[in-house]
């Protein structure tokens, strides 16, 4: 039996709170979450197209992942969206590979529509920029190390850039762009190398999905860091690629504007997989047992 639990914090809240307020990110309520004790990580999931999608919050995403980070352990955060979640749908090795991670967050609206559809009235979106920031300050605050993962060399740049301006006493101990092909295992082996001795305990990976979430995976228990796949985040905080406006996210038309920037790279994505989503859900739902 489920237990509700009041997942506000004032003071990681408060962190994520004051890049809000500088940023423009974060949304400002928070509701309860559930939680309960028999899943392998504190929060309630349902199963949206067999993808395990968790209902939380980005204070619970600064509250768990710090305490993970201080006691090193090796996490995987994902967050879904409905590309990533007609992606497994289409690929059952790639589906197994997200129910093994640790907690996938609903990255769109769609998504977390799709659990309140399912009965939990109080999922929100936890989208990966957004949890980006609040977790960028939440570190600051706390004096936890950070490193990034992934983009082009420009982009990388850019986004550290952006970061030390924001959060001048954040300790970034670790930036890398990798090269745009398969590493050879030695190649892999260094990456490994030179991410813990850099002492990252926040890893943010930007890999493009599921390059990212495969990468992830695959570094599980190698890699001593909470590892968030968390992909446009790079570009949008690095300032490479505009963001939609916020009434625009929070009533689930990101994907109108991400179109309108980027109509050649994600015309098919969006033709291939809304539809689908669509029409799949909906047959869950009234398969579902009275």
């Amino acid at each position: 039996m489920r237990a509700r639990v009041d997942a506000a914090s004032g003071g990681a809240w408060a962190w994520a709170a004051s890049w809000s307020k500088a940023a423009d990110n974060l949304p400002a309520e928070i509701p309860t979450v559930s939680t309960t004790a028999e899943l392998k990580n504190p929060f309630v999931t349902r199963p949206i197209l067999g993808v395990n999608v968790a209902v939380g919050s980005y204070d619970n995403v600064v509250q768990h992942s710090l305490a993970w980070a201080q006691e090193r352990q090796s996490r995987a955060l994902f967050f879904a969206n409905v590309h990533m979640v007609m992606e497994a749908v289409d690929d059952p090795a790639f589906l197994r590979l997200l129910n093994d991670a640790d907690v996938v967050f609903p990255d769109g609206m769609p998504i977390a529509w799709a659990l309140r559809a399912l009965g939990e009235s109080s999922a929100q979106r936890v989208c990966g920029p957004d949890a980006t920031a609040a977790m960028l300050a939440a570190a600051e605050k706390a004096g936890v190390s950070v490193g990034f993962y992934g983009g082009s060399q420009s982009v990388l740049d850019a986004l550290i850039g952006a970061v030390r301006l924001r959060h001048p006493n954040l300790n970034v101990v670790f930036q890398e762009s990798p090269p745009f092909r398969a590493l050879t295992p030695e190649e892999d082996s260094a990456v490994v190398d030179r991410i813990s001795s850099s002492g990252a305990r926040l890893l943010f990976v930007g890999l493009g999905c599921p390059k990212q979430e495969n990468w992830i995976m695959e570094h599980a228990g190698r890699v001593h860091a909470v590892m968030f796949a968390v992909g446009a985040a790079f570009d949008f905080l690095a300032g490479s690629k505009p963001r939609a406006p916020r009434w625009m996210r929070h009533s689930g038309l990101e994907w109108v504007f991400r179109f309108a920037s980027e109509p050649r790279r994600l015309a098919w994505r969006y033709l291939k997989h809304n539809p689908r989503f669509v029409i799949r859900f909906f047959q869950q739902l009234i398969a579902r047992p009275a």
